[in-house]
């Protein structure tokens, strides 16, 4: 059994910067992972993705993307290169390929237990991420067994899926840049289109990431919405890396677009009557946002250094398929590109919700001494990016540091008497 002040639970960006964090204010801990740092980039991204924030958007605690071009976006593999690079300079204890099996507490302390050994602790972090499993919905177990069925983290290209069609599932940055991809390489697409946040990549000549930043959009604290719940359950993104990417390009491309899946029946599958209230509902976010942007353009003065407005073309209303007889269109594969969830079965301590979901104020649960990072608005809008984390990790840091302290002192007074 080793003992240590504290473990964290995960080596992705979340873990690491705490760990940065943590050795800066000379805390004894260690950073379990169940592979090697970054594993998730190694090992569930496919062949051509890329980051979706700049590469000078790519900041943590001490450390920021150093390479030649800025506006890029960094492949998985640079990501994993990056974090790597961070962990070697930070001097992060990693304990690699320890995949957590327990996390039990007896009121004082924390035991962890993983394939390489048990941990005492007086603190634990969990730090596994938001994007941990894909969630794949109920309805899936109704399709027939002829058919693949496959999610973004072990999708890799093409040509590595079945011939035929596919149907992605799924319309945020994930499956409309899947969807991108297989119609270019000659598939025949259908996209069920669900909730989203529609954005155009630049806007005005610049990064539409940098206009949310200027705009304050990420430092957006969970205290400051009137529904939190609500908030943390935004619709996701429609981006893509280099390019603006949206339901009007994909149309333009051969995709057929559908409305939300509803049911599947062995080889149909059934889509909501609702693209038309979708696709508006997402565009009236965005001429609002592009509204806000061209107003602190006037504000700011900056006409003279920006672009003029170029707003991105509204998508035609156009009948949507109502219904999908997948054989008869000779589709192959179901690609859910339907969000993640959140798993901890090893996590054997009551701080999750009903819905599974561990319950915090700012990564400080009910459970005194236990804490979460990276979680979606943490605290600010943007808890869960890379360039977010960081200040979330200050937080938790600064508050574990605290608790340590007030328990010494505890423990001291309690000896003197």
């Amino acid at each position: 059994m080793h003992t240590i002040d504290t473990i964290i639970i995960g080596a992705g960006q979340a873990g690491l910067a705490l760990s940065h964090c943590l050795s800066a204010r000379g805390r004894d801990h260690v950073v379990l992972e169940r592979g090697r740092i970054a594993e998730r980039w190694r090992s569930e991204r496919w062949d051509s993705m890329r980051l979706l924030s700049p590469n000078w958007m790519t900041r943590l605690p001490g450390w920021s993307c150093r390479v030649p071009d800025p506006d890029g976006y960094m492949t998985a593999a640079e990501v994993a290169s990056f974090l790597d690079g961070y962990g070697a300079a930070s001097g992060a204890p990693v304990e690699a390929h320890s995949p957590v099996r327990s996390l039990t507490t007896d009121g004082h302390g924390f035991d962890v237990r993983t394939d390489s050994g048990s941990w005492a602790a007086s603190n634990v972090v969990i730090a596994t991420g938001w994007c941990d499993q894909p969630a794949v919905p109920a309805v899936a177990r109704s399709l027939g067994a002829a058919f693949d069925q496959i999610t973004p983290d072990v999708y890799r290209n093409p040509s590595a899926l079945a011939d035929g069609g596919v149907l992605v599932v799924g319309a945020s940055a994930t499956g409309v840049q899947l969807a991108a991809e297989l119609r270019t390489a000659g598939r025949d697409v259908v996209l069920a289109v669900g909730r989203h946040t529609r954005l155009p990549r630049t806007y005005r000549g610049m990064d539409v990431l940098w206009w949310l930043e200027r705009l304050g959009k990420f430092d957006v604290t969970i205290d400051e919405v009137p529904d939190p719940a609500r908030a943390r359950c935004e619709p996701s993104m429609q981006l893509a890396a280099g390019r603006s990417l949206d339901l009007a390009t994909l149309r333009s491309i051969g995709v057929e677009l559908a409305g939300r899946m509803t049911g599947v029946d062995g080889t149909h599958v059934a889509f909501a009557d609702d693209l038309a209230i979708t696709t508006a509902a997402a565009d009236t976010r965005l001429w609002r946002l592009l509204r806000e942007i061209d107003d602190r353009i006037d504000g700011d003065g900056l006409g003279r250094e920006v672009l003029d407005p170029d707003p991105p073309v509204p998508l035609r209303p156009e009948p949507a398929l109502d219904r999908l007889d997948l054989r008869a269109r000779r589709i192959s594969t179901v690609l859910w590109a339907t969000g993640h969830r959140r798993a901890y079965p090893w996590l054997e301590i009551p701080v999750a919700d009903a819905a599974g979901e561990i319950r915090q104020r700012h990564g400080v649960t009910a459970c005194p001494g236990l804490y979460t990072l990276g979680q979606r608005f943490q605290h600010r809008r943007g808890s869960n990016f890379i360039d977010g984390v960081g200040r979330d990790a200050v937080f938790v840091a600064d508050h574990l540091v605290r608790r340590s302290y007030r328990r010494a002192g505890a423990l001291a007074s309690e000896a003197q008497r």
